[in-house]
């Protein structure tokens, strides 16, 4: 006999065929068998240890089959928690108005973070809380929704850059993303890919929610790992809302993966599309909040700051910084508008209460499993400040004002009922974002103002925190997050992931801070930058500098086109002036040229340049080429065909059924605004909903018979000149069966959260029938040609 001794890689199946001959019993897992470099992913299969025969009698196995990896002994489960465009100054865990007893309950058990801060805006906030790293490095300069060619504004997370969801599943947890992702190129939001910048592909086992920056709560776009999903909403519950679904959702994992697996670790990361617009919630949450903000702005804040400082999360020398004078005085209002405006406030409320209410079931959850007390819970109260992009006024339909649409006082007054329902799809004013971001200055998108960057964070774990209740001073920021979970699992940064060297964190673990309340802040500098507003930290002193573009200058009729002239640096010593109320640019000149010089130094380090103010960040072509595609069946599209000012020719060449064939051929939109080509009671309809003003209907005579069709929708725009009217006339088999104008056209998309769809029209329906209202014949190919308008 020829014995073979080897120390060699096998595969599973192999050991397992052993180990059914010699009973070697399978153990939890190598890597608590021996020390193992956790800092190569994924993991490689332990050494064999033995002697292989040419027989399975011959030969001899030391080692036991490999086993699935497991989490370091005692790693806890962790619950990340990020609400979406809520400010400061809204929960009552921070001093806000709104009860939200769970956040406060979290709060009580763990620590509260006054001094921390994200990003400016969703998608670059996202990216650094879950890579540890800036988020122009992450290529996130903006949202995903607007791509530039600049290294920093890609939209293209990097491989280099592994998010801590890939680490923590490679080392032994099981992953899932809940909710608002907002992290892939719109352009990759289609059924054949890419895929790696989706959830699945970036370190989550599993992910139920929505790719794009929004959703509607009541009909919602949603995504099941890699598949389009509809929503399902129990019978009889027509206020069953996303939000609710979510923690449905996610309570029935935890339960499946601790029935299953009770000893493995999870990593859940729960990010609800509360409180972003569109603003909605049941009306029982809301009617909760009637009458509770009828005092108006300017009296939320004072409040809010009294309450600051009685939790004493803020010192207690803080003061408001002024109202801009962009935004009215509560008391200049009418008394229409302050019932408008009062209401749109109750709307918010309900929504954030009942995201609290949900985030609750979900602990409860943790709970019920008895692994509350080893489970981290990180609790993020928003991704940026409280959006003031709905303007002086706000909205009963955000796309609308967007594209241009006004509203009078008097047409809002008119859907004051419809406001947080279906119906309704705007969001509050600037003056509540405002409030909501007390005591600082403005808020979302501008990346120079605290308002735009600071949220209270919470920590809570039981099994770690020995001062719960206590509050932590130290500065800290959403880069810090992700060193901070690896260490509380017990796992070095990883320096190869998939075969790609990983770039270091930028950011530092505050686990010693938790520990410790004395432990010092684990950074000191810090650069903010968003739509060219930039900000650098270091030490408490803050030197930023603000382009003077509004939160709301790229909405409405006549948006902003070229950049006004840009303030002068500013410079603050938040040690000394918490709220960043004092400009001390003139007294220090020599510590703000410092820190000018800094922030370029960081800028170049990061690739934040160049700067723009725009959304877009340039690289946008001038006049877009003529588009062409064809469709083979039904079809979603996050990334729509460019139709907005332009000429098309939809053609569809469909097989109408016998016993009816009532569905959408082809559809853009929601129920917010939109167009939809679709067979009702047999005849053939072209409804154009120009954002719930005006809805144009064009429809066949006669009935459309059973058989093969081929369907023709041509538009054509009187000019280039965005909204302008257009002519429109449906074909069957060559020959015209309607003709008819449109007054008006959205002069850009109509929706940021809806699809363009083939074969359906899914999530809010765009004409009267009820989603997805599935055409029930067969679409042969549906061809799209796309010209400019001359």
């Amino acid at each position: 006999m020829k014995l073979i001794k080897v120390r060699v890689l096998t595969s599973a199946a192999a050991i397992t065929a052993m180990s059914l001959v010699n009973l070697v019993p399978v153990v939890a897992s190598h890597a608590q068998d021996a020390p193992v470099d956790r800092t190569v992913l994924p993991l490689p299969l332990p050494a064999f240890k033995g002697v292989i025969a040419t027989t399975i009698e011959e030969s001899r196995a030391d080692t036991p089959p490999p086993a699935p990896i497991a989490a370091p002994k005692g790693a806890p489960n962790i619950l990340l928690i990020m609400l979406d465009d809520a400010g400061y100054a809204q929960t009552s865990t921070f001093g806000g108005l709104i009860p939200t007893p769970n956040f406060d309950a979290l709060a009580r058990r763990g620590l509260r973070y006054p001094r921390f801060q994200v990003d400016s805006m969703c998608s670059p906030t996202r990216a650094a809380l879950l890579s540890g790293r800036n988020n122009h490095v992450m290529g996130m300069g903006r949202i995903s929704n607007f791509t530039g060619p600049y290294p920093g504004y890609t939209a293209m997370l990097p491989a280099d850059s592994a998010l801590v969801a890939e680490t923590l599943r490679a080392n032994g947890y099981s992953t899932a993303a809940f909710g608002k992702w907002h992290l892939t190129p719109m352009r990759e939001l289609t059924v054949a890919g890419p895929f790696n910048r989706w959830p699945t592909r970036q370190g989550f086992d599993h992910f139920w929610g929505f790719l794009a920056a929004e959703a509607d709560q009541f009909n919602p776009q949603l995504t099941e790992d890699q598949s389009p999903t509809d929503f399902a909403k129990p019978a009889g519950r027509d206020d069953y809302t996303l939000t609710e679904a979510m923690a449905d959702k996610t309570v029935a994992w935890i339960r499946s993966q601790k029935s299953v697996a009770p000893d493995k670790p999870f990593f859940v990361y729960f990010a609800p599309g509360a409180t972003h617009e569109p603003q909605q919630a049941p009306k029982a949450w809301i009617d909760k909040f009637r009458g509770k903000f009828d005092m108006g702005w300017d009296k939320y804040r004072e409040e809010a700051l009294k309450r600051q400082k009685a939790l004493g999360i803020v010192p207690q020398n803080t003061v408001l910084t002024p109202r801009p004078k962009e935004i009215p005085a509560w008391d200049s209002l009418s008394d229409k508008e302050k019932k408008v405006q009062a209401r749109a406030m109750e709307v918010f409320a309900g929504m954030m209460a009942q995201a609290d209410y949900e985030v609750g079931r979900v602990i409860n959850a943790v709970r019920d499993t008895g692994q509350l007390d080893n489970t981290m819970i990180v609790f993020i109260s928003g991704d940026n400040g409280a959006s003031e992009e709905g303007g002086p006024e706000g909205s009963t339909n955000t796309m609308g004002t967007i594209n241009g649409v006004a509203e009078s006082v008097d047409d809002r007054l008119a859907k004051l009922e419809d406001l947080g329902s279906p119906r309704a799809t705007g969001g509050y004013p600037a003056g509540w974002a405002w409030a909501g971001n007390t005591p600082f200055q403005w808020g979302k998108v501008i990346g120079s103002a605290l308002g735009g960057m600071m949220n209270g964070m919470v920590v809570s774990w039981p099994d770690r925190i020995k001062d719960p209740g206590a509050i932590r001073d130290q500065f800290a920021h959403v880069i810090d997050i992700g060193p901070t979970l690896l260490e509380a699992a017990g796992l070095p940064q990883p320096r190869i992931v998939n075969g790609t060297p990983q770039r270091p964190y930028d950011g530092k673990s505050l686990l010693a801070t938790i520990d410790d309340g004395k432990a010092p802040a684990p950074r000191s500098i810090q650069y903010n930058e968003m739509l060219g507003n930039v900000a650098i930290y270091r030490d408490g002193w803050m030197a930023s500098r603000p382009t003077g573009v509004m939160p709301w200058a790229f909405r409405g009729a006549n948006p902003l086109r070229v950049k006004p002239p840009q303030p002068d640096w500013e410079l603050y010593d938040l040690n000394t002036d918490f709220s960043q109320s004092k400009n001390l640019a003139r007294r220090y000149p020599e510590k703000l040229k410092a820190l000018e010089a800094l922030f370029d130094e960081e800028a170049r380090k990061n690739k934040v340049y160049p700067l723009s103010w725009s959304l877009a960040g340039g690289g946008v072509p001038a006049v877009l080429p003529p588009f062409r595609a064809t469709y083979y069946g039904k079809t979603r599209l996050y990334a729509w065909p460019p139709l907005e000012n332009r000429n098309y020719t939809l053609t569809a060449r469909v097989e109408m059924p016998k016993g009816g064939g009532d569905g959408a051929i082809a559809s853009a939109g929601a129920e917010s605004g939109g167009w939809s080509l679709y067979v009702k009671n047999r005849h053939l309809i072209y409804t154009y909903n120009y954002f719930q003003q005006r809805v144009t209907t064009l429809q066949m005579k006669d009935p459309l018979p059973a058989g093969p069709a081929t369907i023709t929708l041509r538009v054509d725009q009187d000019s280039s000149a965005p909204g302008t009217p257009a002519n429109v006339v449906l074909s069957v088999n060559g020959t015209e069966v309607a003709r008819g104008r449109l007054p008006e056209t959205a002069r850009g998309k109509f929706s940021y959260e809806d699809t363009f769809d083939i074969g359906e029209d899914s999530g809010s329906a765009v004409a009267d029938y009820a989603p997805p209202f599935t055409f029930p014949g067969k679409i042969v190919k549906v061809d799209l040609a796309v010209d400019p308008t001359k």
